[in-house]
């Protein structure tokens, strides 16, 4: 009797208790949401750094083969625009071999142009090693050729891709690594990029596979720096034209922003939250933060501007 008694008073939870609970249950999963996706971006960064010390590899590979670095495209003449007009081999295409990639490799004609008919279906070959995993949109299509997250160093600041950049790959560029003067551990040679609209794929050499240092890194289409006839001689632009100079009490005067090329090559870029990684000359790879000096940032695109740069500055 007494157990039945008590039976009759057991209960399940009210309502009020439910959500209390449904409460707690939500709160714990916003707490641990930002650290999962924390957790899934460094496991992306960590593939991408992978990604581009493989890239950097072939590269120097390729160097001790042939004695020189790939050229950043090729072409009876210049300077490169972002059209499908021209031969526009590029520095990717050499280096196949040296990252485990010669069946596309030996499918590529260098006979003629990229854009021949005879390339179509080697350009729509989607590279999972030259793909940042944090680029998470689609690749490829049948009118839509292959693009990728890395783009060769081509010069200081924002210019046509010709024959006179300071970077490592660009028009019919020969370069060694004796050429490299300021050493290959402070130059640049392969950073990451946003695919954009109107880019014609990883095969070509142009802005799709070419970028430069005349950028806020981040900024696809950020206020265009004037080209510099020597950098080694005449100083890119200091961090801020409207500081004070140092040593100085008077500030500087303004500098006129140029007028942006009609079609500019653009530079670095990334979906890593605050900057981008960036595969240097002696194989390393570091992530270079968008609030880089851009006097910096244009020291370490030049390959012979004879500036010393301690590491502490990026």
């Amino acid at each position: 009797m007494i157990l039945a008694s008590f039976r009759s008073r057991s209960r399940g939870f009210t309502l009020i208790e439910l959500l209390v609970v449904i409460a707690i249950i939500a709160v714990l999963i916003a707490l641990l949401l930002p650290a999962v996706q924390a957790a899934r971006e460094a496991a992306r960064r960590s593939q991408c750094v992978n990604n581009l010390m493989q890239v950097v590899l072939a590269t120097k590979n390729y160097e001790s083969a042939h004695e020189v670095l790939p050229p950043g495209s090729t072409n009876p003449t210049g300077p490169i625009a972002n059209k499908p007009t021209g031969m526009h081999h590029n520095w990717v295409s050499q280096i196949l071999p040296f990252i485990e990639l010669k069946n596309v490799n030996r499918n590529i004609n260098f006979n003629v142009s990229v854009y021949n008919p005879e390339n179509a279906t080697v350009r729509n070959v989607v590279l999972n090693s030259f793909l940042c995993p944090s680029d998470g949109r689609g690749n490829g299509g049948s009118n839509i050729p292959a693009g990728i997250s890395y783009a060769g160093n081509h010069h200081d600041t924002e210019a046509p891709i010709d024959t006179t950049n300071h970077g490592v790959f660009f028009l019919n560029s020969k370069v060694r690594y004796e050429d490299i003067q300021d050493g290959s551990s402070h130059t640049i040679f392969v950073g990451e990029h946003f695919r954009e609209p109107g880019d014609l794929g990883w095969a070509s050499g142009t802005r799709a596979t070419l970028r430069n240092s005349g950028h806020i890194i981040g900024n696809n289409r950020p206020a265009f720096l004037p080209v510099s006839p020597s950098p080694a001689t005449v100083p890119p632009p200091s961090d801020d034209d409207s500081a004070v100079a140092k040593g100085s009490s008077k500030p500087k005067a303004a500098a006129a922003k140029p007028e942006a090329p009609a079609d500019p090559v653009g530079g670095y870029g990334s979906y890593h939250p605050g900057g981008a990684n960036f595969a240097f000359g002696d194989g390393s790879v570091k992530f270079l933060k968008s609030s880089i000096s851009p006097r910096i940032f244009q020291f370490l695109s030049n390959r012979s501007d004879g500036e010393m740069i301690s590491d502490e500055t990026y």
